[in-house]
C-alpha cells in the first residue's frame, strides 16, 4: 500500500504538470498523511535542514566555477589544446570533442555546462569541415554527459548527500569508468567518421602544440589540484569546490584577463539561479526521502525482489533497467533524489558495494540526459546548435548504444570499477 501511494502520487503529480520539486513535496506529504505523521512544521523543517549542509555548499560553488570557466576563457583554451593534439586525424574534430569533453568534465562537473560550451565552439567547426550536423551534435551531446561521472561531479555530491555515502570515494571511483566511456565514444566515432568524406585539418606543429599547452596550463592545473587534494585528504569536496571557484576567478580575472570585475554580478546571478533550482530540488526531496525510511520502503522492495537478492549481478542489472526507464522521464538530479535513498539500502543488503553501485547509477542517470522524451542535454545542443530534436536524436544513437555497452560491461564485471578505484585510493 505504501509503495502504491508513493508511486501513484508522484506519477499523478507529474501527469498534471506539477514541477518535479513540487511533485516530490506532494508525494512526501501524502506519505506523511498515510503514516499519520502529517505536520506542516515537520515538512518545512525537513526542507530547510536538508539544504543546511556543509557538503551541499559544494553545489553552488562548483556551478559558479563552471560559469567562470566558460566566461573567462578556460573552457575555450581546453578545446584549443584538444584541437592542437588530435585535430589533424581523420575525423579529428570528433576526437577533439571527446578529448575536450573529458577535460571539461574535470573542470565543471556539469553536463549542461559542457554541452553548451562544446556546442557553441565545436559544432560550427565540425559542420564547416563537412561533418553531418546531426551526427556531430550527437557526439557532442554524448561527450558532454561524461561531466557527471568524472570528478568534480555535482551529481556525485547530490548522490552522496542523499544516500550518506562518501563523496570523495564516489569522485575517485568515477575516474576510470568516465575514461572508459570516452574510449567507447572514440571507437564508435572511428567507424562513423570513416563513412564521411571529410578532409583532415593540417597537423599542428610542435611549436603550436607547445603554445596551446602553455596557454591552457592554468586551466589544466585545476583538475589536478582537486583530484590530488581529495586523494590525499588535503581538502574535502566542499573545500575543493571553494578552491575551484577561487582558482577559476583568479585565472579568469588576472591571468587570462577575459573576465572583468563588472561581469561578476551577472555571472553570479546566472550561477545563483541554477544553484537555487538544484538546492530547491534537494530540499523538496528530503520529505519523501525521510518518509521512505520511516515507512521502510526499501524493506518492502527487498521482499518484492527477494529472488534477485542472492544474485547481485542480476539484481544490479534489474535496477539499472529501472533507472533507465525513470531517466527517460526525469532529469538527473530528481532521479538521484528519488531513487538513491530507496535503492542503496537494497543493494547494501544484497552485498553490493554501494560506491560501485553509485558509479553505475550516475552513468545510467547521465545517459538519461540524452534519452527521449526529456533528454536535457539534447535540448541544450538543439538550442545552441539550431537543429531539430528529432534529427539530433537520430545522430546520437550510435554513441548512446556504445555507452549502454560500457554500462553493461560494468554490471557484468564490477572489477572494472572497484579495482581502479582501490588503486587510485591507495
Amino acid at each position: 500500500m505504501t509503495i502504491a501511494i508513493f508511486t501513484g502520487t508522484l506519477l499523478l503529480a507529474i501527469a498534471i504538470g506539477a514541477p518535479i520539486a513540487y511533485a516530490l513535496i506532494i508525494t512526501g506529504a501524502a506519505l506523511m498523511w498515510q503514516q499519520g505523521l502529517f505536520d506542516g512544521q515537520i515538512l518545512a523543517q525537513n526542507i530547510l535542514n536538508s539544504v543546511d549542509s556543509f557538503a551541499m555548499i559544494a553545489v553552488p560553488l562548483f556551478i559558479l566555477a563552471g560559469e567562470v570557466m566558460n566566461a573567462g576563457g578556460l573552457s575555450r583554451r581546453i578545446i584549443a589544446l584538444a584541437k592542437a593534439l588530435v585535430g589533424h586525424r581523420r575525423g579529428g574534430l570528433g576526437y577533439v570533442a571527446i578529448f575536450a569533453g573529458v577535460l571539461l568534465s574535470s573542470l565543471s562537473g556539469s553536463a549542461l555546462a559542457d554541452a553548451a560550451s562544446l556546442s557553441a565552439l565545436l559544432l560550427p567547426m565540425m559542420v564547416a569541415a563537412g561533418h553531418d550536423k546531426a551526427r556531430a551534435g550527437g557526439l557532442i551531446a554524448s561527450s558532454s554527459i561524461i561531466g557527471p561521472i568524472i570528478p568534480p561531479s555535482i551529481g556525485f555530491i547530490v548522490f552522496g548527500v542523499a544516500t550518506n555515502l562518501s563523496i570523495s570515494k564516489l569522485f575517485l571511483a568515477g575516474i576510470a569508468p568516465g575514461l572508459m566511456i570516452a574510449a567507447a565514444l572514440a571507437a564508435t566515432w572511428f567507424f562513423v567518421a570513416r563513412r564521411e568524406d571529410v578532409e583532415a585539418a593540417p597537423k599542428a606543429t610542435a611549436g603550436e602544440r607547445l603554445s596551446a599547452f602553455i596557454d591552457s596550463l592554468w586551466a589544466l592545473m585545476l583538475p589536478i589540484i582537486i583530484v590530488v587534494g581529495l586523494r590525499f585528504g588535503v581538502v574535502t569536496p566542499t573545500e575543493a569546490a571553494a578552491l575551484a571557484a577561487a582558482y577559476s576567478l583568479f585565472v579568469a580575472l588576472f591571468v587570462y584577463r577575459e573576465l572583468k570585475i563588472s561581469d561578476l554580478p551577472d555571472l553570479a546571478l546566472r550561477a545563483g539561479k541554477v544553484a537555487a533550482g538544484v538546492m530547491f530540488l534537494v530540499g523538496a526531496a528530503a520529505i519523501p526521502a525521510w518518509m521512505i525510511t520511516i515507512a521502510d520502503i526499501p524493506g518492502q522492495i527487498v521482499d518484492m525482489i527477494g529472488p534477485f537478492m542472492d544474485h547481485p549481478r542480476l539484481l544490479v542489472l534489474v535496477l539499472m533497467l529501472v533507472i533507465i526507464v525513470v531517466g527517460t522521464a526525469m532529469d538527473l538530479t530528481p532521479t538521484i533524489l528519488l531513487l538513491g535513498p530507496i535503492l542503496v539500502p537494497v543493494v547494501v543488503q544484497a552485498g553490493v558495494d554501494p560506491i560501485y553501485f553509485g558509479v553505475l547509477f550516475m552513468i545510467n542517470g547521465a545517459i538519461g540526459l540524452i534519452t527521449p522524451p526529456v533528454g536535457t542535454v539534447l535540448n541544450v545542443v538543439c538550442s545552441v546548435g539550431g537543429m531539430k530534436y528529432e534529427a539530433l536524436l537520430k545522430g546520437t544513437w550510435p554513441f548512446f548504444l556504445a555507452q549502454l555497452l560500457v554500462l553493461f560491461l560494468l554490471v557484468v564485471f564490477p572489477e572494472l570499477v572497484t579495482e581502479p578505484a582501490r588503486w587510485i585510493a591507495h
